[in-house]
């Protein structure tokens, strides 16, 4: 093998990228009903942290605040959403998530903050006192578990309030007590969505209406359902078109829709990594741990305004020249200091335009000390396009991409040279060109018209379209075919909770063209995702289905 191969042959040549390419255009192909298909199959998931935190905000006030630092999920399928059902809680995380608990139980029974939490007080605050117990964990104990509390759950709780109250002469710490036993339930933790019988489709099974108001709130706003959103469950009216669609549009109105769509982009964008992203200091001196910090801010903020806010076109993402500037990224970009966040429009004949051109996309793309074609070019591939790339061979040689030829001055005369070795070729052409048109920008992200003395050539092509810099890649990747479909398929896989099939093609399909005709704008794809019916339909093996019927 030639040193300095950084990938494959097989699976990276030219037609099979064509062929998902083409794949992704036959997705955008007219169509007029969704297709029947037989849903998503139940899910037994862990809350994430944000969404845990969330949950604890609404239900016992935004002032509540800890600091868990729960450890990540493996990503899935491209995204860390698909991994919080692999595997349990270990011993190490559930004593974070006690900490925690107890830190929250702390807060609420707090003497300056009881008088709102709770809506009873005791008659006695040295005794137990079960009807004030059980009006409490009656409201906060629904919201925290997403539905009514069992009899016995109730019992439970007041019951283990009671003893601790009596034990230590304080209803308040007693609450606490059973407070904290209610933060770390595996109800509270974990979401096992439940089924039943869909009476308009003989033979299928559906959400029941309170797992269909968990996964409508995760998706929509990254937290537990509201008050009002489970009373619309209570009722039976999720189940309905009419009851449905009055609650979503509710959410896509709200402020907590913010939220939700910033955890989804983070996800999608893969902006976990800045949690490891390092850069040389004697190299960047501007680069800090708040530069990282704000540039990961910068483009969620562009993301949600351009969305969410203004509700735009998303393929115009990638070519718009307004954005956000902090103090910290004023100086990367070269800009004059602002006192705090500020809206800015670069100017036309700026280098920048869309988020591509971004610090944020530009450094996390890229090594401690330089740029790398390749992994922006890769994490376009795979974060935008949903066309992953295989890994380089456990045993691949790095020697010569490290200490190239004297003659090869520039990273495109590298990449140019590793080029010509048909191993490394298959890959590369699918990821080098794009990240080649991003060369004007080093490892922050800083404008460059030369390295090593020699000016800059930032051509390129994406798939056959060619263009002369990074504005011209925007303008490439925003007509890609690719590009919205990408969006569904993610959108979809987050909000349902598990990873798309082949068998979900047609389906991914019909939204990719609704989402078209309503502009491509990110409400009306919200709103066709979440009243369809493959969002509520479960897919659970006959077998298991009579098991359980049999069982209740």
């Amino acid at each position: 093998m030639a040193l300095g191969c950084a990938f494959v042959l097989a699976g990276c040549s030219g037609p099979a990228n064509e062929r998902e390419t083409k794949a992704a255009a036959t997705a955008t192909v007219s169509a007029t009903a969704e297709p029947v298909t037989d849903g998503t199959p139940k899910r037994l998931r862990a809350l994430t942290q944000e969404q845990y935190l969330n949950t604890l905000a609404y239900v016992f006030g935004p002032d509540v605040q800890i600091n868990p630092n729960f450890p990540p999920a493996q990503r899935t399928d491209g995204l860390l959403a698909l991994g919080t059902g692999r595997g349990g809680i270990s011993s190490s995380q559930l004593e974070l998530y006690q900490k925690a608990a107890v830190t929250v139980a702390q807060l609420v029974v707090d003497e300056d903050r009881r008088k709102f939490l709770l809506t009873c007080t005791p008659k006695d605050e040295k005794a137990a006192d079960a009807a004030c117990a059980a009006q409490f964990f009656s409201h906060a104990g629904r919201l925290m578990h997403r539905r009514p509390l069992t009899k016995a759950e109730l019992t439970e709780y007041v019951e283990e309030a009671g003893k601790a109250a009596t034990s230590l002469k304080d209803f308040y710490r007693g609450l606490a007590v059973s407070i904290e036993a209610m933060l770390i339930s595996p109800d509270v933790l974990f979401v096992a969505e439940g089924a039943e019988a869909d009476p308009r489709a003989a033979g299928r099974q559906r959400l029941d209406s309170y797992s269909l108001a968990t996964r409508l709130s995760l998706f929509l706003w990254n937290a537990a359902p509201d008050d009002e959103l489970l009373r619309a469950a209570e009722k039976g009216e999720l189940q309905t078109p009419k009851g449905r669609l009055k609650q979503i549009d509710r959410m896509l109105a709200s402020p907590r829709l913010e939220k939700g769509m910033r955890a989804f982009f983070d996800d999608m964008f893969a902006f976990d990594s800045f949690a490891a992203l390092a850069k040389d200091a004697q190299m960047y001196p501007v680069f800090t741990g708040v530069t990282a910090a704000d540039a990961r801010e910068e483009t969620l903020r562009v993301a949600i305004d351009h969305l969410i806010t203004k509700n735009r076109d998303y393929r115009d993402l990638y070519t718009t020249r307004e954005t956000f500037i902090s103090p910290r990224l004023a100086a990367v970009y070269k800009l004059p200091a602002t006192p705090t966040w500020s809206r800015y429009t670069f100017p036309e004949g700026s280098p920048r335009a869309g988020i591509l051109t971004h610090v944020s996309f530009l450094a996390v793309h890229s090594h401690p000390v330089r740029s790398s074609p390749t992994m922006r070019g890769k994490a376009l591939r795979e974060l935008l396009l949903c066309q992953p790339v295989p890994p380089p061979p456990a045993n691949v040689d790095f020697s010569a991409l490290e200490n190239p030829k004297a003659t090869l001055r520039t990273t495109r005369d590298r990449v140019n040279f590793h080029l010509e070795n048909p191993v490394c070729a298959g890959c590369h052409k699918i990821t080098d060109p794009m990240g080649l048109a991003l060369e004007n920008f080093d490892g922050i992200g800083a404008f460059r018209e030369t390295e090593k003395g020699q000016k800059i050539d930032a051509s390129g092509a994406l798939d056959g379209k060619p263009f002369q810099d990074a504005v011209g890649l925007g303008k490439a990747l925003r007509d890609h075919p690719a590009l919205p479909s990408c969006l569904v398929k993610r959108a979809f896989a987050y909000g349902a909770g598990s990873p798309t099939t082949n068998a979900d093609r047609p389906l991914l399909a019909y939204f990719t063209t609704k989402f078209g005709e309503e502009g491509y704008k990110l409400p009306a794809l919200l709103r066709t995702i979440t009243m369809s019916d493959a969002f509520s339909r479960i897919n659970e093996p006959k077998a298991a289905a009579n098991v359980a019927a049999n069982t209740k």
